[in-house]
């Protein structure tokens, strides 16, 4: 049952290190609602690698470690490319929970559906557009 929580806790890693990137490209003085946006998804990202480091832990396993850099893509400089990465994040997020969803039961679920939930919502945020069933296109 740990691996779902694992994988999970493995992609929550890099989109720390890629939010802190963003971030990092991001003008306070320039756009600072981008900033508070990207600040919000960095915030909760951390949050729910915590919570998965939990989980894991009060399941009697080693919380996988993060890797020491991940790939960054390039073009990543520009307030709208930056955005659009945000976005492609939470894409990602989506999916992610979207599997654990249906690997995992009871608490780890309804844990893994209200992330799924709160990322969907923020990919409304960042410009994307609303779907159906989020993280599952093939059941739309």
């Amino acid at each position: 049952m740990s691996a779902p929580l694992q994988e999970t806790l493995a992609a929550e890693h890099a989109r720390l290190y890629l939010y802190g990137v963003l971030g990092a490209r991001t003008s306070l003085a320039a756009t600072p609602v981008l900033l508070a946006t990207l600040t919000d998804c960095y915030r909760q990202h951390r949050a729910l690698r915590d919570q998965l480091r939990q989980m894991l832990r009060d399941a009697g396993a080693e919380p996988v470690a993060a890797a020491p850099a991940y790939d960054v893509p390039p073009g990543w400089t520009s307030p709208g490319a930056i955005s659009a990465a945000a976005l492609g994040l939470e894409v990602a997020t989506v999916e992610t929970m979207a599997a654990m969803v249906a690997r995992t039961i009871g608490e780890h679920r309804r844990w893994a559906l209200a992330a799924l939930q709160w990322s969907a919502v923020r990919q409304l945020e960042l410009g994307g557009e609303p779907a159906t069933w989020p993280g599952a296109p093939e059941l739309a």
